[in-house]
């Protein structure tokens, strides 16, 4: 058996472009005039056009649902992220990605660290190729910092996903569907880049056949960056290398394997931000360029990740797939965190919390599923069994220290802070997560133009150990997370949908008292209208979510240092913590050659008492991005751009000179992407991106830890590209 080929069109040469408020408001007018225009002469298009968007797909998923389902058979919000986005956008990590899908944002803890949202809840439920990993929040191991060259598309699933991921935020699903080895000819692309702050980049994507026949097939991914920063004396190296296999052991069975490789060498490496407030109590106001690193600091990772899947199919339609997925998470930190407040004039005032430590993250998963159609009353129904088990052990020891310096004028900070003495390493976290989940689901077709899913998954999670110096021993088991969802063909366009899952998200969070708060549980609801159009190269989806969760971690006042030197953050269990709220997404093709993706966002969180929750996420969203590859004598030349808006968000503390409570606050802002590519040859392009056209000012992220993360400045990449 091998992999169905893309439907997608040869991938189009990239481009500059557009990039304001009001080009969008004039292209979302424009969409609008096309989609009423197709309502009406829908049957007759569908005839007469094919066409085939870049930035959407039409191939079936197991994401949400496990049965194998378009995105239009979904009952949720599903949106993609294709490899011609990636290329055009000049994607080149999963936070770049994240940043720019629809419904996600991404706040950056650090210069090594980011953390994602969806409809105002963290995401921490991820897969690679359908199987569930165990991130660390907040990327402590690189994870954030995933290189998208390994992967063909990225796939969002927001809302609650529990079916296939147990415990888990009803935020959303990301999962990272790696390229594979389907080419039975030579082919590939290489690419070499240069931009701003001193970055060079090349890149190398290698498949072909292996055997004569073409029955083995192999990829090859090269990966190679390094540059500088925005940030004073910070840098990084990355290195990727990707592996991997298809092999027909017979005519309806086929064997992956592969593996992969990063790793992440930063200098300079910030551990938290910049200090928000003067000793007389008013804002601080740096260059954004400013840094709280040290020329000795670093942040580096690598990530493994080996796997090997079975896939027979079953004459009688019915296929199983079993997965063995491996990952291997390291750092190693050598770092300073700066505390305190800034005298305006003399620059005195903070204080230094050098740390040094090894963390490693082992996890194994093995994923049996097993689906297809069956006969009842007449009619075919689907239906998916499955079993997934995983074992994550995470281990981090930290190094004694002696003879650590004062600060001094940071004013005059150069990075030349010297480097404590370190002693022995001690062992502060021993921990080992264990989780087990059947789940089992069935799309019944009622009639042609009626379906309703139903499904649920019994999880079992447990976890045990010692984190810094507290022994952990709890967990759950036996519990049973139900799954409905319903569709309702109106037209051969137009599909009326809703869904319907609980939450069970245990979490690690402890309050004053140092122990751990209750699980999260709740409930999570959507309704909505999924439209194809142009034979389904243009999509639209129209969604309505509600989402209530008790028990939802939030901030306690502010952290304390604990006996043995650690910074903690207390937590309290918020009760009725509700999100609801509406998304619109536009994406596909509106003619050929003219591609689009919008999306707008908007909701509230807010607990039982009506107040705000998790206020340091954008709770409104505009994201829009389109290419347009000119006709005729002009198709060598692509223009491209986007704008991404976001409302503000605040983080709640207090002012530590006053004792006042006090707003950190981002107001409301727009970063602006502009493209140009153009073809020398029908295999050679060269490529113009400008991220943050407009070179806006921001903050990346406000109040963790009661510090300030600037987001990047402008930035301006050149890249010449080959494809064969």
């Amino acid at each position: 058996m091998k992999d169905s080929k893309s439907r997608h069109m040869p991938r189009k040469r990239l481009a500059i472009a557009i990039g304001s408020a009001g080009m969008g408001v004039s292209l979302l007018a424009a969409s609008s005039l096309v989609l009423a225009e197709s309502a009406t002469v829908a049957a007759k298009q569908v005839e007469e056009v094919v066409v085939t968007g870049k930035y959407t797909i039409n191939e079936r998923i197991d994401t949400a649902t496990g049965l194998g389902l378009t995105l239009l058979e979904t009952p949720q919000s599903v949106s993609v992220i294709t490899i011609h986005r990636i290329a055009d956008q000049n994607l080149r990590s999963l936070t770049d990605v994240v940043n720019n899908a629809p419904g996600t944002s991404a706040k950056g803890r650090d210069s090594s660290r980011q953390t994602y949202s969806a409809r105002g809840f963290v995401i921490d439920n991820y897969q690679i190729d359908g199987v569930p990993i165990a991130w660390t929040g907040g990327g402590e191991a690189g994870e954030t910092q995933s290189d998208t060259s390994l992967y063909e598309r990225i796939e969002v699933v927001r809302g609650a996903t529990g079916l296939l991921t147990g415990a888990g935020n009803p935020s959303a699903s990301i999962n990272l569907v790696r390229k594979h080895a389907t080419s039975e000819t030579l082919s590939g692309n290489t690419s070499l880049s240069v931009g701003r702050w001193d970055t060079y980049k090349a890149t190398a994507d290698v498949s072909g056949p292996l055997t004569g026949d073409g029955s083995a097939r192999g990829r090859a991914v090269v990966n190679y960056e390094d540059g500088d920063s925005f940030r004073d004396l910070a840098g990084d190296t990355k290195q990727v290398f990707y592996g991997t296999v298809d092999v027909d052991l017979t005519e309806h069975t086929l064997f992956r394997a592969g593996a992969s490789y990063q790793d992440n060498d930063p200098t300079a490496s910030t551990w938290g931000g910049l200090a928000s407030w003067y000793s007389d109590g008013s804002r601080t106001d740096w260059d954004r360029s400013t840094t709280v690193g040290a020329d000795w600091t670093s942040w580096g990772s690598t990530v493994e990740n080996y796997y090997a899947d079975l896939v027979h199919e079953f004459n009688n339609g019915w296929r199983a797939k079993i997965s063995v997925n491996h990952n291997i998470n390291a750092a190693d930190l050598d770092l300073v965190f700066l505390f305190g407040v800034v005298d305006r004039d003399t620059g005195l005032g903070l204080g230094a919390s050098p740390y040094r430590a090894d963390t490693e993250r082992e996890q194994t998963s093995v994923s049996f599923q097993v689906n297809g159609t069956y006969s009842l009353f007449g009619r075919e129904h689907d239906l998916t069994v499955g079993a997934i088990d995983s074992k994550d052990d995470s281990v981090s020891s930290s190094y004694a220290r002696t003879d650590v310096a004062p600060v001094g004028n940071f004013f005059q900070w150069d990075g030349s802070y010297p480097q404590p003495t370190w002693g022995e390493s001690s062992t502060n976290v021993d921990v080992s997560t264990d989780q087990f989940g059947f789940y089992s689901a069935t799309r019944l077709s009622l009639s042609d133009s009626v379906k309703f899913i139903l499904g649920a998954r019994v999880a079992d999670w447990e976890r045990s150990g010692i984190m810094w110096g507290a022994p952990l021993d709890f967990g759950d088991n036996g519990v049973v997370i139900p799954y409905a969802g319903v569709l309702y063909d109106l037209t051969s366009q137009h599909t009326l949908y809703a869904s319907y899952t609980e939450i069970f998200q245990p979490q690690e969070e402890r309050d004053r008292n140092l122990s751990y708060l209750d699980p999260i549980v709740g409930e999570s609801t959507e309704i909505g209208l999924k439209s194809r159009f142009f034979g389904e190269a243009l999509q639209t989806t129209i969604t309505y979510f509600n989402i209530l969760q008790d028990n939802l971690a939030q901030e306690d006042g502010p952290a304390f240092l604990l006996g043995n030197g650690q910074l903690f953050q207390p937590y309290r269990g918020a009760e009725g913590a509700e999100s609801k709220g509406y998304e619109i997404e536009v994406v596909g093709q509106l003619l050929e050659g003219w591609d689009i993706s919008f999306s707008y966002t908007n909701f509230t969180v807010e607990d039982a008492e009506g107040q705000s929750v998790n206020t340091d996420q954008p709770d409104e969203m505009l994201k829009l991005y389109t290419t347009y590859r000119f006709p005729g004598s002009w198709n060598q030349l692509t223009l491209a751009g986007g704008i991404n808006w976001q409302t503000d968000n605040y983080t709640s503390t207090f002012n530590p000179v006053t004792g006042q409570p006090e707003r950190l606050e981002q107001d409301d802002y727009s970063l602006v992407s502009l493209m140009l590519r153009y073809d020398l040859s029908p295999q050679l392009a060269v490529q113009l991106n400008v991220e943050n056209a407009l070179d806006e000012t921001y903050y990346n992220q406000i109040g963790f830890f009661s510090q300030l993360e600037y987001g990047e400045p402008r930035d301006v990449t050149l890249s010449l590209s080959y494809q064969f």
